[in-house]
Parts: structure tokens; sequence; C-alpha cells
């Protein structure tokens, strides 16, 4: 007789849909990245200003009576630099490459989660990992000879390491067993926005209400209803049904873009980002049916 998933239907069709409405918002990222006419680390900056000030709210509405940082400071401090690090080189990838490379291309962090699981925390990647690696190493050539032919190798660059840092981001955060994985999103704001402040004097911004619009919509909603949405689904449907219900995130991404600017994705970079997903989708099933057969007790 296998375990009890421990989710009942009515609350997991409640956190599904909660995770499909901030994969929603996630994919709006690629569009008013290119609507904005600003430096990409003011684009980056200023809407983890505005995250901070909503998440910050929300924090102190919903304080508990245990407060300040949770789990060992060092992996917090880990956790938040990896993800500000992958805000600051996704949006800047954004503004060098097509919205769909630099989307696709972060949606290989799974896969570097998992070797990088094995490195910091000796988590062994399985057969699957390694697979789904070499189906990742094969959408990527794909992408490079794009981005070699077109110009924008250092924006599908950047877009890569954004997924690298992602999979470092949510290695940091699965160590933090004890503690509260937030933190570190929170302090990821934090930083982004403290490292933009001084690219406003560097690059002073136009100030009218379409980017002021775009900014407040992202800060408030892109990252911070998002993450707020991300964070309650999570907990009531299984990691592969959220990871499988964000993966519209990358296909609804460059279709905005699509929509709004014209700007259309080369035939390689879709071909290279159907490889990517599949490579992720497929591994994450396999690694979740072994975790059924782990979890079968007599």
């Amino acid at each position: 007789m296998k375990q009890q998933a421990g989710f009942h239907q009515p609350v997991r069709r409640v956190g599904q849909g909660a995770i499909l409405l901030c994969a929603v918002l996630w994919s709006t990222s690629g569009l008013f990245i290119k609507l904005i006419d600003w430096h990409p680390i003011l684009i980056a900056g200023s809407r983890s200003l505005v995250a901070v000030l909503v998440l910050g709210i929300v924090r102190i509405v919903c304080r508990r009576r245990r407060r300040g940082v949770r789990g060992k400071f060092r992996y917090v401090l880990a956790g938040g630099i990896a993800y500000a690090t992958t805000m600051i080189s996704f949006v800047t990838a954004n503004k060098l490459t097509a919205s769909a490379n630099a989307i696709l291309l972060q949606y290989s962090a799974p896969v570097w989660a998992a070797l990088l699981g094995w490195f910091f925390i000796r988590e062994k990647p399985h057969w699957e990992h390694w697979a789904a690696l070499l189906m990742v190493m094969g959408g990527l050539l794909l992408f490079f000879k794009d981005g070699l032919a077109g110009g924008s190798i250092l924006g599908d660059g950047l877009a890569l390491f954004s997924g690298i840092a992602f999979g470092a981001n949510s290695v940091f955060l699965r160590i933090q067993k004890e503690g509260n994985p937030a933190d570190s999103m929170f302090l990821a704001q934090l930083f982004t926005g403290a490292f933009s402040i001084p690219f406003f004097f560097i690059y002073p911004p136009c100030i009218n209400p379409a980017n002021v619009g775009c900014i407040l919509f992202m800060g408030v909603f892109q990252i911070g209803a998002a993450s707020l949405l991300f964070a309650y689904g999570i907990k009531r449907v299984p990691a592969v049904q959220a990871m499988l219900t964000a993966a519209i995130e990358p296909i609804l991404n460059p279709i905005w873009v699509l929509l709004v600017t014209g700007e259309k994705p080369s035939l390689s970079a879709i071909l290279g980002g159907g490889i990517i997903i599949a490579a992720v989708v497929l591994s994450s099933c396999i690694g979740k049916r072994r975790e059924l057969r782990l979890n079968t007790v007599p």
C-alpha cells in the first residue's frame, strides 16, 4: 500500500491555481523588460526595490512570534546572493538577446541544481539528470549557434549564467531545512536594489508614466504577488506538479513579446528551447516516480 500524498483534491486545485497564476505573472517579465528603455541594472533594481516594499509589508502584517532570520546565516546569505545574481543577469540578457532565448536558457536551472547539489550537499545525480544534461547541452548548441550568427552570444551567455545561478539558489534554499527560505528571497530583492543604486547616477533613467507603470507592475505583481502565490502553492501541490505547471512560463514569455513588439524567436531557439523543456520535464517525472517507489510500504 502506498503512502498518502497528503494533498486533498480541493486544496491541490487551489494550490495548482496559485502556481499557474504565478507562472503567468512571471511570464510577463520579458515583455516589460523590453518595453522599458532603461539600463538593465536599473530595471532589475527598481523592480526589486518595489518588491521589497510589497514583501516587507506582507512580512510585517503576517509576522509570527519567532522573528529574525531563521537557519544558518551563511546559507541564507548565499541563497540571497545567488537569486540576486539570477535576476540581474536575466534582465540584462533580455536586453541583449531575444526574450525567448533568455527564458528558455534560464529554464535549464533544474538540471544545474541537480549537479550543484552533488557538489555542495553530496546529493548524487541519478541517471535521468545526466541524460537531461546531455539533452540540455544539445539544446544549448542550437542556441549558441544562432547567437554567434545573430550577434547575441553575450546575451545568450548571460541567460545561461542566470539559469546556473538559479539552480544554485535552489540548492541553497534546500539546505535551509530548518529555516525559512523566504528570508533568502527577501534578501535577494534587497541586494539587487542596493546594487543598482550607483547606476541611477551613471545612467539617469528617463522618468515617464509608461516606464514607471511598467516598473510598478513588475515590482508589485510580477515579483511581489508572484512570490506570495508560489509560496502558497508550493505547500499544497507536489513539487513535480508545481514544476510542470510552472512550465507554462517559458511558453508564454515569448508569446507576450511577439504579440506586443513583434519579436520572433528563431527556429533554432524554438528547437533548442523545446529540447531543454523536454529534458527538465522528463527528468522531473522520472525522479518523482522513483520517489513514489521509495515511499511505498508493505
